[in-house]
């Protein structure tokens, strides 16, 4: 039986042909005689190329199996095709949202209150009576108390999402509750400082609040504008 090889795509030359929402079949092709190893793979769709473990592209958004992005030492092998990739909508991450608020609400009770009475700021906020007239030490005092708290806030807000976003879970407890990942835009873990640079976008889609995250509900990614700035997708993990 003869075997017709003229359909298959080598690394080095992008494929052309796809069917609409699915990855084609990108055959892999490794070895000392039958390709070439270590050379690059290129989306078939818009022939962009892939960087090594991408699941998707981030050109064109075309969904990829794992073992299309990493050769492997083997004569030939064809990756079978992957399912389309779903985003997590609008109203999937404002629920994780509210989930998040309160568990960061509820740890910061549970760490705020034995600190109060440990370091002795609750007997210093006692001496101060809202009905007198402030001196200026009682008005610095309850400056300080707030920029204090407004500090706290701030730091664990960010290593809340950062540390979570970047670890092997890829989601905060909101996130994870709801089956939803942060991915790069090829669909990989992201880094701490790119968390971190997601975390912080969050101030501009905030400056133009409610539109920078109703984003989230309407772009062809499911993005909303922090997620563009960081280059992050917000993903349904597959159950």
């Amino acid at each position: 039986m003869k075997l017709d090889y003229s359909h298959l795509h080598w690394f080095n030359s992008p494929a052309t042909n796809l069917t609409s929402g699915m990855a084609a079949e990108t055959p892999v092709i490794s070895g000392k005689n039958g390709g070439r190893q270590g050379e690059a793979v290129y989306c078939s769709r818009c022939g962009a190329q892939m960087a090594d473990g991408a699941l998707l592209c981030s050109g064109c958004g075309q969904v990829f199996s794992t073992g299309a992005a990493l050769a492997r030492p083997m004569s030939a092998q064809v990756v079978s095709s992957a399912p389309r990739v779903h985003y997590g909508g609008f109203w999937l991450r404002f629920l994780a949202y509210l989930i998040d608020g309160a568990v960061i609400t509820l740890g910061a009770f549970v760490v705020a209150i034995p600190l109060v009475f440990l370091t002795g700021l609750g007997t210093l906020l006692s001496q101060v009576h809202p009905e007198e007239d402030l001196n200026d030490a009682g008005f610095w005092l309850i400056m300080a108390v707030i920029l204090l708290l407004a500090a706290v806030s701030l730091a664990v807000t960010w290593l809340y999402h950062a540390l979570m976003e970047s670890s092997e879970w890829q989601a905060t407890i909101g996130k994870k509750v709801l089956d939803l990942v942060v991915t790069d835009m090829a669909g990989c873990r992201v880094s701490f400082w790119r968390a971190t640079g997601r975390h912080f976008a969050k101030t501009v889609s905030i400056m133009i609040y409610p539109f920078g995250h109703m984003m989230a509900g309407f772009t062809q990614q499911k993005q909303a504008l922090h997620d563009m700035i960081a280059g992050c997708l917000v993903l349904r993990r597959d159950t």
